[in-house]
């Protein structure tokens, strides 16, 4: 069996031309065999994508023939099956929603410290260690001594940001920050928001936890868990190694064991985490998606009624993205 390359990706980099790059740019996957989802914004371009390893590299060649995108890094990860079912390509304001439109990371970024390094930072007693990323995505795996910020999407990070009493003492004196999220992404805006409201000494981890996962040693590692990424290995460990969490396809929180053995879960209709926040025709609708996905795999259609199911979805969750 051919073996399926994924490429993540993000670069903060002026594109004026954005909306005009989106046909081109969703015909070349095509005609390449390749899936996933690109954003796409005056900011910048934010990207997983995966499919045959020429397709997926000649796509990559394609956008670093741009001047703007020529030094574009990215991620690479194996799969034995896609991890996509069709190919997006999306424009929008932020290629990752915060907010805060007087932010630019081109400019105001953090100091970047790499995985190697990550370990001595965090674990100085006069560093405030802030996972950036969504409650959901906490709650399968963080750094050690890290805070949660519990918040629903990155947009309500600044807030809580602004009234954190680590990030604010009483003392008035702003201490250092280090900042981490799945791929970097959010860290080069989340440091970004800080040095502009006047912390001095803000650091985020250079390739975000995939990068630590992947460089880092187990036995040296600091990283308590798994790390969620939005495609559909769910969860990955140390070296990457895909993890045990299934997926609920109804509000796209990850699931552990407990929650895939629970009468409340429900394969395509519900879980746990969301059973009680839909209504019953919300739920026979799913129902009914889920017969035609299973009935379709069946014959062999890998991408039936034209999309992957897709039940109502019954809490917001950022765009799927790895970096």
């Amino acid at each position: 069996m051919t073996p399926y390359l994924t490429a993540a990706f993000y670069k903060f980099v002026h594109l004026p031309d954005f909306e005009a790059l989106r046909k081109p740019l969703l015909a070349l996957c095509e005609a390449n065999e390749v899936k996933g989802i690109i954003l796409l914004a005056t900011e910048g371009i934010n990207s997983t994508i995966a499919g045959p390893e020429l397709g997926v590299r000649a796509v990559l060649a394609s956008l670093r023939s741009d001047a703007r995108l020529a030094d574009l890094q990215h991620k690479e990860a194996w799969s034995s099956k896609s991890p996509f079912y069709r190919m997006k390509v999306r424009l929008k304001r932020e290629i990752v929603t915060m907010g805060v439109p007087e932010v630019s990371p081109t400019l105001m970024a953090g100091v970047y410290v790499k995985p190697e390094d990550w370990n001595a930072l965090i674990s100085d007693p006069e560093v405030v260690v802030v996972d950036t990323r969504n409650d959901y995505e906490v709650g399968i795996g963080t750094f050690t001594g890290a805070i949660n910020p519990d918040i629903k999407n990155f947009a309500q990070l600044p807030a809580w940001a602004l009234a954190n009493p680590e990030l604010n003492p009483a003392s008035g004196k702003k201490p250092k920050v280090a900042m981490f999220c799945t791929g970097g992404i959010r860290c080069e805006k989340s440091t970004a928001f800080m040095r502009a409201q006047g912390y001095d000494e803000v650091y985020h981890l250079q390739g975000g936890i995939l990068k630590y996962l992947e460089t880092v040693p187990e036995e040296q590692s600091l990283w308590e868990g798994q790390c969620f990424v939005f495609d559909e290995r769910v969860s990955v460990g140390h070296g990457l190694v895909p993890g045990h969490h299934g997926l609920c396809r109804a509000c796209r929180q990850p699931l552990n064991d407990d929650d895939l053995a629970s009468p409340l879960f429900e394969a395509g209709v519900s879980c746990p985490k969301c059973h009680a926040h839909t209504l019953e025709t919300q739920k026979n609708s799913a129902r009914e998606r889920q017969r035609q996905w299973v009935r379709a795999k069946a014959l062999g259609q890998q991408d039936p009624i034209g999309q992957r199911q897709a039940p109502p979805k019954v809490a917001p969750k950022e765009t799927p993205t790895i970096p």
